[in-house]
């Protein structure tokens, strides 16, 4: 019986030795294998099984990209304005092999070299572009962080300034100035916008002087055309009188043509003719030698009805 539950304490031994060796890589996570103190391998995602005694896991390490938020680091300025300004690193670690063998402690020496970094590019600016120039400054600290960390198997993503906390007084000699300038910005808007209405005002007023002075004019033009068809049709009237008063006088000399008139009627005809011409403002008038001796015949027969009379 002895040999029997030997035999079967082994295998419970064998059994649990293998299952203590048996590992399970996750998703996006990878293992540093050592072998005898010696780096052997790098096991990915998976079922895995190492060598008792022989193997062990040195590392486990994440290969998603990861965020370390480094506290406040005081910075001098240009021109000697001291802030504090804490910074946030996005990376990611592309091999685990340097990065388990590259650096003692990675995230420390991340930070520390954050930190120098940041106050070297800060050194050279002044306070009004640190707080212009964070694209710039971030650019710049990925480039130099990224290149400083590649021997260790790290990869910088991105660099950002989180927060740029400059000094108390300078704070409040910035939101003075910010105060200051949108007042300015307030009283420039203002005067553009009366600048704007006053131009609209006289705008508008020209286009109405211009559009009365079109009205009067084609007021005039209506007006001198109505004058112009009023002078046709007086003339016109007037030219058709004259021409009835022709008609007229043609008609009566015809008729008088046709009647055959005596010279006694003709000599009265005339000498109503010659009344009518003294009646106006001629001083000098000629009288037809034929009219004067009818002339003296009628004073003659106005005198002897005259004495008749008596």
């Amino acid at each position: 019986m002895e040999p029997l539950y030997l035999i079967g304490a082994i295998i419970v031994v064998l059994f649990l030795v293998i299952i203590s060796n048996v590992n399970i890589v996750t998703q996006a996570h990878a293992s540093v294998i050592e072998r005898l103190g010696a780096f052997h391998t790098v096991w990915a995602t998976g079922l895995h099984v190492k060598m008792p005694f022989i193997d062990r896991v040195v590392k486990k390490v994440s290969l998603m990209e990861q965020v370390a938020d480094f506290p406040p680091q005081p910075v001098i300025t240009k021109d000697n304005v001291k802030m504090q300004i804490d910074t946030v690193v996005f990376y990611q670690i592309t091999d685990c092999k340097l990065f388990t063998y590259g650096v003692q402690n990675p995230m420390a020496a991340i930070e520390n070299l954050t930190a120098t970094t940041l106050r070297n590019i800060i050194g050279e600016l002044e306070l009004d572009s640190t707080l212009t120039s964070r694209d710039i400054i971030n650019t710049k600290m990925r480039s130099i962080l990224d290149e400083a960390t590649d021997p260790w198997g790290i990869k910088v993503n991105r660099v950002e300034l989180k927060n740029i906390m400059p000094p108390k007084e300078i704070q409040d000699a910035m939101e003075k100035q910010m105060k200051a300038e949108r007042e300015r910005r307030e009283l420039i808007l203002r005067a553009e916008g009366e600048k704007n209405s006053a131009i609209l005002v006289a705008e508008g007023r020209k286009q109405a002087m211009i559009l009365e002075a079109e009205a009067n004019k084609q007021a005039e033009i209506l007006k001198a055309e109505a004058e112009r068809e009023a002078t046709i049709r007086r003339a016109e009237g007037e030219a058709e009188a004259i021409l009835k008063v022709q008609e007229a006088t043609a008609l009566g000399i015809k008729k008088i043509n046709e009647a055959a008139p005596s010279e006694g009627v003709i000599a009265i005809k005339s000498l109503e003719a010659f009344e009518h011409a003294a009646d106006g403002k001629a001083t000098k008038i000629i009288i037809p030698s034929n009219l004067q001796s009818l002339a003296g015949l009628a004073t003659t027969a106005s005198e002897l009805f005259k004495k008749d009379g008596e």
